[in-house]
């Protein structure tokens, strides 16, 4: 499966000749500039953006970086950030033809994804027809795995560990907030999200910088680990690595599964908030929301890593003699420089992420499920039991459900890549007309 994921985005990098790359400053740019023309959609490019930015930076930033360092070394953040270059191509690439090929529903409101770009763009129907419904099972029973349930789990089990409030009572808070947000549509998330996200990640972001610098005496030789022990054939870690022991190939399996499960690059999930926004060219949303990933591994992950690489609690244990992982490791790392404010950021954090992933993914679920019944008479049902299933995940413990999740996650993903492949020459034709277009407005600046 990563070598498929990493695969095809090397592919496209080179398919499109490194203008995914070459490009990112003007994407970064196109994220508030206007559209030219006829822009149709349900929503603004920037909250399309922060629709699937809310799906995926969340808890995997927090948890799942953690985690990568701890069973693949430091050095497993240098090969999120390789997957995450190439998952630059993966994410314009899919989300362009979620645009291209994106068709209006009964009310009115665009809909688009992977299914849509497989049902329309192959030239042989049955076999795209095929993909489509696979794809669109996955994406709903993901929907409320990864989507819901497990994020539920972790805003509850946070904010009972750091402030001692009850399961029971946040897990009712969170199912009404979500009520109140999913039941308005893709407008009223598109809405929250942009406003929720940035503060968020803002937030998250300013608290990393800080813990750094306070630890900047061990910044230096944090990096150094970092990039010692992501290719070394067997490394031991020193110093502020602990006594993480973890070899290159160790640091590239556990370093790339993490950055691409937190980016969600290939996935086929964030192209279907791509298809709502209001776009004069599919490539021009393409690149916004290339963006989503960059901002998510190579800024968001990085600020964890490095927070956990300079505060020396690499490889340290706890009472129980096991070693420190996950959101328990971020918060100990967050702590030796903000003592017990560390854990109100994280938990604050957790929370933050993880109701934002709940909305995006409920949008990636209703969508899937529009297609598979071929109507949107039950949205407002899904809407409704996806909100319930919210206090579900928050007042149960769910570690199979983690595991189901991390697999319907998994096998979203096969149908989306062999869709960009096939259709990579749909890509490649609107990404060079893009450019065209772009030179030609440069040249009159």
């Amino acid at each position: 499966m990563l070598v498929l994921l990493v695969g095809t985005g090397i592919f496209l990098t080179v398919r499109l000749h490194f203008l995914p790359w070459r490009n990112l400053p003007h994407a970064f740019k196109a994220i508030f500039s206007k559209s030219k023309g006829d822009s149709q959609g349900d929503i603004s490019p920037f909250q399309s953006l922060m629709t699937a930015l809310a799906a995926t930076i969340g808890t995997g930033n927090i948890v799942g970086v953690a985690t990568a360092m701890v069973s693949g070394g430091a050095g497993a953040l240098v090969w999120m950030w390789l997957s995450a270059l190439f998952g630059l191509s993966t994410k314009y690439a899919e989300s362009v033809l979620a645009v291209k090929y994106r068709t209006v529903n009964a009310n009115q409101e665009m809909a688009g994804g992977p299914m849509y770009a497989m049902t329309n763009g192959f030239k042989i129907k049955w076999i795209g027809a095929a993909l489509a419904f696979l794809f669109s099972l996955f994406a709903v029973l993901a929907s409320f795995g990864i989507g819901n349930l497990t994020q539920a789990n972790s805003i509850a089990d946070a904010v009972n560990t750091t402030f001692g409030i009850p399961v029971w009572i946040t897990g009712a808070v969170i199912t009404v907030l979500a009520l109140l947000v999913l039941m308005g549509g893709i407008k009223s998330i598109g809405r929250v999200c942009g406003f929720i996200v940035p503060i968020m990640a803002v937030f998250y972001f300013l608290a990393a910088l800080v813990t750094i610098l306070m630890n900047h005496a061990n910044v230096a030789e944090g990096i150094s680990e970092i990039f010692r022990m992501a290719f070394s054939v067997k490394a031991v870690a020193g110093g502020v690595g602990g006594t993480i022991v973890a070899g290159m190939f160790q640091s590239m399996r556990w370093g790339v599964a993490r950055g691409v499960f937190s980016n969600e690059a290939g996935l086929g999930s964030a192209p279907i908030a791509a298809a709502a926004a209001k776009t004069d060219h599919s490539s021009r949303q393409g690149y916004i929301n290339m963006t989503g990933t960059f901002l998510d591994t190579i800024v968001m992950c990085t600020m964890t890593g490095l927070v956990i690489a300079s505060s020396g609690v690499l490889g340290v244990t706890d009472a129980a003699g096991k070693t420190l992982d996950g959101a328990q490791l971020t918060i100990r790392a967050f702590s030796t420089a903000m003592g017990p404010a560390g854990a109100w950021i994280i938990t604050i954090g957790i929370a933050l992420f993880a109701f934002s992933t709940i909305l995006g993914w409920e949008y990636y679920g209703e969508k899937a499920l529009e297609y598979l019944v071929r109507s949107t008479k039950a949205n407002k049902l899904y809407r409704l039991v996806f909100s319930l299933v919210v206090f579900l995940g928050a007042t149960t413990t769910l570690q199979m459900v983690w595991n189901i999740s991390d697999t319907m996650n998994g096998l979203m993903a096969i149908p989306n890549l062999i869709c960009l492949l096939v259709l990579n020459k749909s890509v490649a034709e609107e990404c060079f007309d893009y450019q065209k277009n772009i030179l030609k407005r440069n040249k009159k600046n």
